[in-house]
């Protein structure tokens, strides 16, 4: 697979899935379902999750059992996650042995006393925000590999502002600043690559305004404490991505492939880098996913707490 290659983005948000579930920080995720055990209501807990892709964690909130039931609010800006979301859903309770009744932006989950209600909504993060300002709502807010594409000293009041009062937020996958690729092709060319991506990070701006931080992880501890958030708990949950046997385990070959060419696409007009020599370099990292040997580390934190 080349860097010319068309790749598809909701695959790519599948092939992460298997990635996401080794890196996501165990003891921060069982704080955080002995905190909703210790706060059960009457009514079902009602969850918004910002960057929702294709609805893999509302499998992973089920298939580990962090919640019996819920009202789900999955929200993205672009509509063919949503419309793959129901697709996949759709497949996945079917097999799961769920009794599901699927809408145009809705799905309900039912099987024996677990329930679920996951409602999609495609916006703008900004457009959500201005029209729900001031609407306390949400008992919990999730935001999984999401938050290091905003600009969180703006937008992380008016994010926590959605949630009732004494509400929780589960902010997983935050990128901190470390990018590892082995074997090594030339380790001074290789450093310089991943510091102009991560420059890039820094630099992102969307419609304007600054959009990424490469170290959101670090930088979130004193973001949530001067919006006046409490930490309960947090811990790394790196992606490792290694070959065992020669070959990669479900479709993170694919993942691979995505992220050297994210990279590329990041770079690929980049003044401070020979280009001719980037394009091969490009190349033999996607070689080195065929043959099966590349490895990559990427460094991240996940935070629990509440207002």
């Amino acid at each position: 697979m080349k860097e010319s290659a068309e790749y598809n983005f909701q695959r790519y948000l599948a092939a992460k899935k298997s990635v996401d579930d080794r890196a996501l920080n165990r003891h921060v995720w069982d704080t955080l379902a002995a905190t909703l055990s210790q706060n059960k209501a009457a009514r079902p807990l009602r969850i918004l999750e910002l960057g929702s892709g294709i609805g893999t964690m509302v499998e992973r909130i089920i298939e580990w059992g962090l919640l019996e039931s819920c009202e789900y609010t999955a929200l993205d800006n672009q509509r063919e996650n949503a419309t793959s979301a129901l697709d996949r859903l759709s497949k996945w309770a079917s097999k799961s042995g769920f009794i599901f009744n699927r809408q145009v932006n809705h799905i309900q989950l039912h099987e024996l006393k677990r329930s679920y209600n996951i409602h999609f909504i495609t916006s703008e993060l900004e457009n959500f925000l201005n029209q729900n300002c001031g609407n306390r709502y949400w008992d919990l807010l999730l935001a999984n590999a999401f938050l290091d594409l905003i600009d969180i000293p703006l937008i992380l009041p008016n994010l926590l502002g959605l949630l009732r009062s004494n509400g929780l937020f589960y902010f997983s996958i935050n990128f901190d600043g470390v990018t590892i690729l082995e074997p090594a092709i030339d380790n001074d060319f290789d450093q310089k690559i991943t510091a102009l991506y991560h420059q890039s990070m820094d630099e992102r701006t969307i419609h304007g305004q600054r959009s990424g931080d490469s170290q959101t992880g670090r930088h979130l501890f004193h973001h949530l404490q001067q919006a006046g958030a409490s930490i309960a708990s947090a811990g790394s949950s790196d992606w490792v991505v290694f070959p065992m046997d020669g070959s990669y385990p479900e479709d993170e070959a694919y993942f691979l492939h995505f992220i050297i060419n994210t990279i590329y696409q990041a770079l690929g007009n980049s003044p401070d880098l020979d280009q001719s020599e980037f394009t091969n370099w490009i190349s033999k990292r996607h070689r080195q996913i065929d043959r099966g040997n590349l490895i990559l580390i990427a460094h991240q934190i996940d935070l629990i707490g509440q207002l």
